[in-house]
């Protein structure tokens, strides 16, 4: 009877010292994301086997929805020349993409590829904690983005709807502090689609956040995309701008 007491006992102490996952994930998303509207640059970087095949170059508008709390985001493509001033939108779980030469707006699927690896999900502003239930599935220390050991969490997301870029994630966060450090994407057989490592901490509106994310393909390790961001600034961003009859009218302030 002791002995059947006592593990009770030690179970329930391990579920009550055990994190939330859900507040993990949330706490993780605060870093990788301001709680207001705000813009940043983002250049996309290809690699193939240690050569560059191409940039591009894009600004980003983040505003968060008042009734769901998830970002409606619009794209303004910057370089290559070719693709200037064309733009995406995101507004609640549409994804439209504007070409200001054929003055056409077309809905367009977050898992089509941008650059490389990253998808027109992946330059998107998203709080995971929105789209996916998070389950703790155990703590291991793993290599970092510098090549540091860190202890961490970590989580399996599974999406709560269809409308998202990634059907399952597993996301590693930092055990001290809650930062993401590395990211699997999975397709809905359960392939691996890409890793992701979250590196080079600056302090961005006050915290520290990721100025770099490097994407690796889930098979052939020699492609890989960096996405760096930069030029983080809180403004607020028009409603007006995150309407799809706006586009043709959008000009950058």
């Amino acid at each position: 009877m002791r002995k059947l007491l006592f593990t009770l006992l030690l179970a329930a102490g391990l579920a009550q010292a055990a994190p939330d996952a859900q507040q993990l994930l949330a706490a993780s998303d605060a870093i990788r994301n301001p709680g207001q509207s705000f813009s940043l640059d983002n250049t996309l970087i290809e690699y193939r086997n240690g050569r560059e095949q191409g940039q591009t170059q894009l600004q980003i508008y983040a505003r968060p929805a008042s009734d769901s709390g998830q970002y409606r985001n619009l794209i303004r493509f910057l370089a290559p020349l070719r693709d200037a001033g064309k733009l995406m939108l995101k507004n609640g779980n549409e994804l439209w993409f504007y070409d200001p030469a054929s003055k056409a707006s077309v809905r367009i699927s977050p898992q089509q590829r941008l650059l490389g690896q990253a998808a027109n999900g992946d330059v998107m502003t998203v709080n995971l904690a929105r789209d996916y239930r998070a389950r703790l599935d155990g703590e291991e220390a793993i290599q970092d983005g510098e090549r540091q050991s860190r202890a961490s969490y970590r989580l399996a997301l599974q999406a709560s709807h269809d409308d998202v870029t990634y059907p399952r994630i597993t996301l590693w966060v930092d055990a001290a502090n809650s930062r993401p450090i590395k990211g699997q994407f999975y397709s809905d057989s359960g392939r691996l689609l890409k890793t992701a490592f979250y590196r080079r901490y600056q302090l961005q509106l006050g915290v520290q956040r990721p100025s770099e994310t490097v994407i690796i393909d889930g098979l052939d390790p020699g492609w890989i995309t960096v996405m760096r961001t930069g030029n983080l600034l809180a403004r607020d961003i028009p409603e007006t701008w995150l309407q799809r009859d706006y586009l043709p009218r959008f000009r950058a302030e």
